[in-house]
């Protein structure tokens, strides 16, 4: 079978793709390419339409065979269910424009639609840096699925695009044995996100920040030091306020600023009055947790030193629970393997003048230790919080976590989801008009996320999680951007992260209508 070439054409737009697939006869590899394209020698024009690779568009490289009628008389390039990889390969010339998802549709016969699968997408094009693999997607089994192992991705359209799509049987979350086939791939252009705004550009490490609605302002506290270290002396918190959603911010407050330790601002919330409150963590000759409250973001007091007997690394966002009071999740551990890693709860009953600590679990190893949990209250004693995990490896066990509570916190389940395509990611979890939306960014690939669910559905299954949408870009220097914290505002959720550099970063502002 010879490699293949395709020319699309649809409303008015001509478009030219290669692919490839294994010349069977002689061992070797040829290319032809259709050139369909108007006057202007290839430039691409200006609305594009999406590429679509059917089967005899792929060359097989391992584990995987061509089937006549496979699903409702189409074919598919069937993967085997056994511990090899299915891998297939194919090459597109031109790619539709700079910005598209890559979507599978992939079958299963009806009776063995049960388990997980785990797919695994590389692109890459000549001379870019950013070639990279992508975490694999685990999908629940079902007769038939449309797959999206990559949501996002910058192309250069001028450069060919290689493909390389694979079923990772080997992945720790696949518990699927049955044949499946993929009936087609698309790629679908999409549009980039709009810029951001600057909260803060002052030189040095402006991050980690956190943003709150203060009586019809926006107020955001961040910190500043150096580097991208928690522990760094000349680490400081401070906090500007904007009352036209953004554009403009007040000269720069400042929180706290200890001569002899590292503050940073880590969890945000409200009091029973409406002040903002803000947890600060102090590193130094000894380490504790302080709260602050403003009522104008100006001016801000310490209500609150926290010392618990288990000192957690982080204490995160405050939530108000009736019958109980404030709420905030934190988590402890060493980072390292081992078993020395829990986490729990704090509550107020006083606005958080007085803190009683809880450990719900202990004990833990590190990829089953959540961390950076953000939670929401659903309700009916429901508590609803998703969690980042520390897995490094290239494959699923670094999967967001999922907790949930049904009696105001006394018991809790945890599960991983299906969100991989994470790294050292901190989670920001809005309720908001009966919808979830979980924001994270994308370390490495500078892309901040957004999955939109339905409660009832990634409740009953945590593997059911949507497909992200890239709500904003930022920088791709791997810990020099990210720790989006999200507010729901109004109609628009208002997404506080940070982006630059080693040694120079900014923190900005995403508002995203809803």
């Amino acid at each position: 079978m010879k490699w293949q070439s395709i020319a699309l054409l649809a409303a008015g737009t001509f478009l030219t793709v290669t692919a490839t697939a294994a010349d069977c006869e002689n061992n070797t590899k040829e290319t032809t390419t259709a050139r369909l394209c108007p006057q202007g020698e290839g430039r691409l024009p200006m609305k594009t339409e999406k590429i679509i690779l059917t089967p005899e568009n792929w060359n097989v490289i391992s584990g995987v065979r061509l089937v006549e009628n496979w699903y409702e008389n189409r074919p598919a390039l069937v993967f085997s269910g056994g511990e090899t990889a299915g891998v297939l390969e194919t090459e597109v010339r031109n790619v539709p424009c700079r910005y598209f998802r890559i979507e599978a549709d992939i079958a299963a016969a009806p009776h063995e639609s049960v388990g997980c699968d785990v797919y695994r997408i590389r692109l890459s094009q000549p001379g870019r840096e950013e070639e990279r693999d992508f975490v694999p997607v685990p999908v629940p089994v079902e007769p038939f699925r449309t797959v999206v192992p990559e949501p996002f991705y910058e192309a250069e359209p001028s450069l060919p695009l290689k493909i390389r799509l694979e079923r990772d049987n080997g992945d720790p979350r696949n518990s699927c044995r049955t044949e499946t086939g993929v009936l087609s791939v698309r790629l679908v252009p999409m549009e980039a996100p709009t810029g951001n705004l600057t909260v803060s550009s002052v030189p040095g490490y402006n991050s980690w920040p956190f943003v709150q609605n203060l009586k019809g302002c926006l107020c955001c506290v961040y910190s500043r030091g150096t580097q991208h270290y928690y522990g760094e002396i000349r680490r400081g918190v401070f906090a500007r306020t904007t009352a036209d959603g953004g554009r403009n911010w007040s000269p720069e407050s400042t929180v706290v600023n200890t001569p002899d330790g590292a503050d940073s601002v880590i969890g945000k919330g409200m009091d029973s009055t409406g002040a903002m409150l803000a947890w600060v963590r102090h590193v130094g000759e000894e380490w504790r947790h302080e709260l602050y409250r403003t009522e104008d973001g100006i001016h801000f007091e310490r209500i609150a030193q926290v010392r618990p007997d288990s000192m957690p690394i982080q204490i995160t966002d405050i939530i108000s629970v009736p019958g109980i009071g404030l709420m905030s999740l934190w988590f402890a551990g060493s980072y390292r393997e081992g078993q020395d890693h829990s986490w729990g709860l704090l509550t107020s009953r006083d606005d958080g003048r007085h803190w009683d600590q809880r450990v719900v679990e202990s004990g833990l190893s590190k990829t089953d230790w959540p961390t950076e949990p953000s939670g929401v209250y659903l309700g009916d004693g429901k508590i609803f919080v998703i969690a980042r995990v520390e897995g490094r490896a290239d494959d699923t066990t670094r999967a967001l976590a999922q907790l949930e509570s049904d009696d105001y916190g006394k018991t809790w389940k945890r599960a991983k989801t299906n969100i991989t395509d994470v790294l050292e990611s901190t989670p920001s979890l809005l309720f908001d008009r009966g919808k979830f939306y979980l924001y994270y960014y994308q370390r490495c690939a500078g892309q901040l996320k957004c999955r939109t669910a339905d409660p009832a559905l990634v409740m009953a299954d945590p593997l059911r999680w949507p497909v992200p949408e890239v709500a904003a870009l930022g920088s791709r220097e791997r810990q020099h951007a990210g720790n989006v914290n999200a507010l729901s505002c109004g109609d628009t959720h208002c997404l506080a992260f940070y982006s630059g550099s080693e040694k120079v970063t900014d923190v900005v502002l995403k508002i995203v209508p809803r």
